[in-house]
């Protein structure tokens, strides 16, 4: 069986670099998409020893680099048979009669507006082949809402609810379609949301084991390994402390 070939967002740290090693090591051809040049040239030295890796150095918020990089993919790398919308930010966390409107915009940009952006892109074709599988990356924050996080949780319900539109609208086609949602995951997340402060994000995982962005590539590498006729829609992952966005047990474990 030939190999598929899987395009990443936010390939660069957390969860999208997690998922890029496992499926090089799992016959997968990787498209890496990123912000960070650096990062996509180290990444790409590393993995190209694995499998064929092709690099797209774009910024998901703009509309007119997103679809000018996506459409020059030439060749073998212009079948794309997974699609991980991975790409996201927190920023801040604050109340909403007090919270940054540019980090609203952010969030806003990234986590959906980026999300559309790119599968606009890339769907056609799977929807041409009659083939193909798209993973969104959501949260438990697109289940629940929690005080001072009203705009991202916002952000996340939207991708949970454009998964669940995408599944209808592709259904004909016979693409697959997933939203997977961790919880506590120790990545540059809280080090983003809190704009640079180690301490503060340290603080978000003390007293408790967290997951780490290897559980939840491990979740994907799963999701793309069953048969055929077998999709996971929807998946939550939490960390064995944690029982809802706001319940967490701090105890060591």
């Amino acid at each position: 069986m030939d190999k598929r070939t899987a395009l990443i967002t936010g390939a660069t740290s957390g969860i999208g670099e997690a998922t890029a090693r496992i499926l090089a090591k799992n016959s997968f051809n990787l498209i890496l998409c990123g912000r960070r040049k650096d990062r996509l040239e180290s990444l790409h030295s590393e993995l190209a020893q694995q499998t064929d890796v092709h690099t797209l150095s774009f910024d998901v918020r703009d509309r007119k680099a997103t679809e000018d990089a996506l459409a020059s993919l030439e060749g073998k790398w212009k079948t794309v048979d997974v699609l991980v919308n991975n790409a996201g930010n927190a920023h801040g966390l604050d109340p909403i009669q007090s919270g940054n409107v540019d980090d609203w915009d952010a969030m806003m940009d990234i986590n959906v507006r980026g999300l559309l952006y790119v599968s606009r892109a890339i769907l056609p074709g799977m929807v041409e082949r009659k083939r193909g599988h798209v993973i969104n990356i959501g949260s438990i924050a697109g289940q629940e809402v929690y005080p001072k996080g009203a705009v991202y949780c916002a952000s996340k319900f939207a991708v949970d609810a454009i998964t669940k539109g995408m599944r209808l609208d592709l259904n004909e086609a016979g693409i697959k379609v997933t939203v997977v949602s961790p919880g506590m995951v120790e990545t540059e997340f809280s080090l983003v949301r809190f704009k640079g402060d180690a301490d503060r994000a340290k603080a978000v995982y003390a007293g408790l084991k967290p997951l780490t962005a290897d559980d939840i590539a491990e979740v994907i590498r799963y999701i793309l390994h069953l048969p055929d006729h077998v999709v996971l829609t929807d998946v939550t992952i939490l960390p064995r402390a944690q029982a809802s966005a706001t319940v967490v047990h701090r105890g060591g474990w």
